[in-house]
């Protein structure tokens, strides 16, 4: 008995601990950061990026939701990553071409690894509340206003198709 209690407790414990709100400070594209926390009340959708990925094109589509959504609060955070060998050298170059290709206004991050070892706290928060790790570019990971993890999707998911956006309006006021 005293060990299924102690079970219980654990799992109880568990699930707290796994539900924290995320956190994290990214350096800027356009210098100084970007904190997860200074959007808390609103969802944030969070995409690694590269600049030379067959998935590129998804830019066009991020701008869109950006613009469709952030007057409603949602904030889209892309996250330049070189983790897939991708990636322009410098931010200044992935500044200039997201710009000149994409018309890009959003917020972005400096370049950032995102998977393995030098991942990004922000990204290894979210793999070990959730298990979730990109494994490629264009990954999008959904937080909800309270910080949490809402949903996740893979590189084959469109920033505007129905099925992350259903998600995304599901969390607006």
């Amino acid at each position: 008995m005293m060990r299924l209690l102690l079970l219980t407790a654990l799992i109880l414990l568990g699930r707290a601990v796994q539900a924290a709100p995320l956190t994290g400070e990214f350096d800027s594209i356009d210098g100084g950061t970007l904190a997860i926390e200074d959007w808390r009340g609103q969802p944030v959708l969070v995409v690694n990026t590269a600049s030379q990925c067959g998935f590129t094109g998804q830019y066009k589509a991020l701008q869109k939701v950006h613009e469709v959504y952030s007057g409603k609060g949602l904030v889209v955070l892309a996250v330049p990553s070189d983790s897939f060998n991708q990636e322009l050298e410098t931010a200044g170059e992935v500044k200039q071409f997201c710009e000149m290709n994409y018309g890009l206004t959003l917020p972005m991050t400096d370049i950032t690894p995102v998977k393995g070892a030098e991942a990004h706290p922000f990204y290894k928060a979210v793999a070990a509340q959730t298990g979730f790790t990109p494994k490629w570019n264009f990954n999008k990971i959904l937080i909800d206003s309270e910080g949490e993890v809402a949903a996740t999707f893979g590189s084959n998911v469109k920033p505007d198709s129905r099925k992350l956006l259903s998600q995304v309006e599901a969390l607006l006021p």
